[in-house]
């Protein structure tokens, strides 16, 4: 094995159940590439969090992300605890520093689902959703975040940040990925998220998608205030393909793309920048049911599935995207029969259960690198 086809992966279990998803992921990572094979995995383990902190009094310590900067990936698990916090109230959030120092301009949030899960809207559609929401993640208003501006106990102001060049390369990156989305023989839309109606920088923010989408002749480009994307998505998802929208827009209407797949534990997302990428299931820590099994860790294989196809395409290794396909496709087949039913949505389907179905897919050889999206 060539040096150039071993991939170092930073792994940042973090608090709660960030453990209990991460360890059977990588399990199922390691299956993988041994199925499929032409590439390695090295993984290093770090501390990080709200429990670090608690001990420690540093959330993410410096010999932890000089590590994770030399990786080829990051994988996360899940990082805060709500009774843990920064002097000034806000929580403990390591992630949002990797976003920051690492330049993770594109959240990744993938919306889709399957025949078999159990999703909300009864509409046969919506058991076959397929579309991507892209956050921008270093700008918009958390960029104000730490530096609140008060005026005693009258008034507090918090600062929104749009800038040319992190608008510019956000639709780049949206439009490039509905290009390849419409050669997969989706519609390759491209939708701007905004309220340019209200608020002049998301006027400034809609300007630049307009002059951006000039280069991008093959795609289409949409627009649509955040409110009717809000109301669309519960009531038409499956007319969406491309979403770009700023941070808190994003943050928020990705919580309401992982309630359309059954909710949180099935939501994968990546943050990905220049030069560096993090992988991590959308939901938090969840220390009400820390320990007791019933993590679904669902959204944290398909994120290590989105890993191994970006570690693939970003370094030519066929092998990696082939197995980032077959992941995909075991938890596909693993839903398939409708026996698989996550606590979130009510059924009893724990973090074993889940793991140990979509393993047997991987092993049986029933799954395959036919799928993607």
């Amino acid at each position: 094995m060539s040096a150039n086809t071993a991939f170092g992966i930073s792994v940042f279990p973090g608090d709660g159940i960030g453990h209990e998803v991460i360890e059977p992921t990588v399990a199922l990572l390691d299956a993988v590439k041994a199925r499929v094979g032409g590439f390695d995995l090295r993984y290093t383990w770090e501390k990080a969090g709200a429990a670090h902190y608690r001990e420690t009094g540093t959330a993410l310590p410096d010999d932890s992300m000089k590590r994770a900067e030399e990786a080829d990936a990051i994988l996360l698990g899940a990082m805060g605890m709500p009774d843990i916090r920064y002097p000034d109230g806000r929580e403990i959030a390591p992630q949002l520093d990797m976003r920051e120092q690492f330049d993770l301009f594109a959240g990744v949030r993938p919306v889709r689902t399957y025949p078999g899960m159990v999703v909300p809207l009864a509409d046969p559609r919506a058991q076959s959703l397929d579309f991507v929401l892209i956050r921008e993640s270093t700008e918009g208003l958390f960029a104000g975040r730490g530096k609140s501006v008060k005026d005693g106990d009258a008034s507090v102001t918090d600062t929104m940040t749009i800038t040319r060049a992190g608008s510019e390369r956000l639709f780049d990156f949206a439009f490039q990925l509905g290009r390849r989305r419409k050669a997969r023989g989706k519609s390759g839309v491209v939708t701007c998220v905004d309220k340019a109606n209200v608020i002049g920088g998301f006027y400034f923010f809609r300007e630049i998608f307009l002059e951006r989408a000039k280069a991008f002749e093959d795609v289409e480009p949409s627009m649509m205030y955040v409110d009717a994307a809000a109301l669309n998505m519960v009531r038409r998802p499956w007319d969406f393909d491309v979403m770009v929208t700023e941070n808190m827009f994003g943050d928020i209407l990705s919580d309401l793309g992982a309630g359309l797949m059954g909710g949180m534990g099935m939501a994968p997302s990546a943050d990905i920048g220049p030069r560096h990428a993090v992988f991590q299931p959308c939901h938090g820590s969840a220390p009400d049911i820390a320990g007791e099994g019933k993590a679904n860790p669902t959204a944290t294989i398909l994120s290590a599935a989105m890993m191994l196809e970006w570690l693939g395409e970003t370094h030519g290794i066929e092998g990696a995207v082939t197995a980032g396909t077959l992941l995909t496709d075991a938890v596909e087949k693993a839903f398939a029969n409708g026996d698989l039913r996550p606590y979130e949505v009510g059924g009893s389907s724990g973090t074993a259960p889940v793991t140990e179905a979509v393993m047997a897919e991987i092993e049986s050889g029933r799954a395959t690198a036919a799928t993607g999206a």
